[in-house]
């Protein structure tokens, strides 16, 4: 398993040339005549204007609204980095914008929101609203990041998520779900530790309550997470033990183990302790808790993902937050409900299953099977749009979030088809 690095260098350079940064906006109509700019602008742009007025549904019609994201952050929980401000965030935040554009046809805004006061930051993002379709939290810490997509939710009537929180449990649990049907156990008996305690960490275990999951340990920092401690907050609370465990007691048989935290905060002689055919999520970036190699020495059974794409069944978010919002945003959902993600978890699951296509085999320079070395599709599976996409949107509209009528998902999925 090669360790591929990026130098400074390359970094640098890439984003410095031909241009500085790494999006920029497109017009999408003819100006090349007077009279073009005459439909562009005044006297032609007051009629769309007055049609919005008399009803707002009017401009996902004569409007970029229905097609555009904003990936929204103030830089208090860059990547692995921590807390760099909102100005340092935003080589992020464009690269996010790369990925809406290059996988689902998504235009988007990246907004580097200078402020860590909470109430500042919802009321910003409430006031530029109108202009978005959907609007995509990135890389704010927690647990502030919780009540800010709290109140944004509930006060908006468009797609909020945070990505950083549920797209890493919608991928993780697809790996999830198809790990246990490699290795034959059940969802609802599986013991499972999730060792890091923050945003992702948390709505992680949150889905996988809702996908069955009855026994679930929590560690943070400070140790095993159990009603007996006085430093918990609400978070938190929700996952303590009732009874006082160890470290190596909640390891001791675990079928499960997902680390959100870093590098170090459990061994390979916890590893040891977990059951047969261990299910092992190593997401700590860009260095793993324990490294796959180690982790296959102790336990050559042991079904191993990482964050890594230099390593086999990478849980990498750009498997789900273009695609979901592509899917609620087309049938104009007002929120994504636990409905709509627990759809695209068991869509990319079913994905993964199927026989992969011929470019997919070139392109990874090996034959994809099924199987403990994939688990979960590629990134540059071209079916993700349209098997995730609809899914989604097919679980808007039964869940309520749309009151989309008449909904044909065949000729949903043929559109879909065309866009890629």
């Amino acid at each position: 398993m090669p360790h591929r690095n990026v130098t400074k260098k390359q970094a640098l350079d890439y984003h410095e040339f031909p241009r500085a940064g790494k999006i920029a906006t497109e017009i999408t109509k003819a100006c090349i005549s007077q009279k073009d700019l005459s439909l562009a602008y005044t006297p032609g742009v007051a009629t769309p204007c007055l049609e919005i007025e008399k009803d707002p549904e009017n401009a996902y019609k004569y409007t970029s609204k229905g097609n555009l994201v904003a990936v929204i952050s103030n830089g208090t929980a860059v990547l692995g980095l921590g807390n760099l401000g909102a100005l340092a965030s935003k080589p992020v935040m464009e690269g996010k914008a790369v990925l809406f554009k290059k996988f689902s046809g998504l235009d988007c805004y990246d907004i580097e929101v200078d402020t860590e006061d909470i109430d500042s930051f919802c009321n910003t993002v409430q006031a530029i609203a109108p202009t978005f379709g959907g609007i995509n939290l990135e890389d704010i810490k927690a647990p502030e990041c919780f009540e800010i997509e709290r109140r944004l939710i509930e006060e908006l009537d468009i797609p909020v998520m945070h990505d950083d929180q549920h797209g890493t449990a919608v991928i993780s649990s697809a790996a999830m779900i198809n790990a246990c049907k490699i290795v034959g156990k059940n969802i609802q008996t599986l013991k499972v530790v999730v060792v890091g305690a923050g945003g992702a960490a948390i709505s992680c275990a949150r889905l996988y309550r809702h996908l069955g999951v009855k026994t679930i340990y929590m560690i943070d920092s400070k140790g095993v997470i159990h009603n007996g401690r006085n430093d918990l907050n609400d978070f938190k609370r929700e996952f303590a033990d009732h009874s006082y465990k160890t470290h190596a007691e909640v390891f001791e048989c675990a079928d499960v183990v997902l680390g959100l935290s870093r590098p170090g905060s459990f061994s390979v002689e916890d590893i040891k302790r977990m059951s047969e055919n261990p299910i092992v999520f190593v997401l700590s970036n860009p260095i793993p808790e324990v490294f796959p190699d180690e982790v296959l020495k102790v336990r050559p059974n042991a079904i191993v993902a990482t964050g890594r794409s230099d390593f086999d069944n990478q849980v990498n978010n750009v498997l789900g937050f273009p695609f979901i919002f592509r899917g609620a945003m087309d049938v104009r959902a007002r929120k994504i409900t636990i409905e709509m993600k627990i759809a695209a978890a068991y869509a990319l699951a079913e994905l993964a299953r199927k026989e992969v296509p011929e470019y997919l085999n070139e392109i990874y320079g090996k034959e994809l099977v099924f199987g403990k070395d994939y688990i979960i599709p590629k990134p540059f599976d071209k079916r993700l749009i349209v098997e995730i996409s609809s899914a989604v949107a097919l679980a808007a509209i039964k869940s309520g979030s749309s009151q989309m009528k008449d909904f044909d998902i065949d000729a949903y999925k043929k559109e879909l088809a065309t866009r890629i």
